[in-house]
């Protein structure tokens, strides 16, 4: 299992929102939310 950092992940994210890559739309916001918070810990910490 290699190593992602939280920069990659937000990448990976955002493409599986921009491709449709999700079950619904609960799975959507869900990955709109997590997107949004890993953003603000990104700003605010790093």
């Amino acid at each position: 299992m290699s190593k992602q950092s939280a920069k990659e992940l937000l990448v990976y994210i955002e493409k599986k929102i921009q491709n449709g890559d999700y079950k619904d739309s609960v799975h959507k916001i869900t990955l709109m939310t997590t997107r949004n918070v890993i953003r603000k810990i990104l700003e605010e910490e790093f």
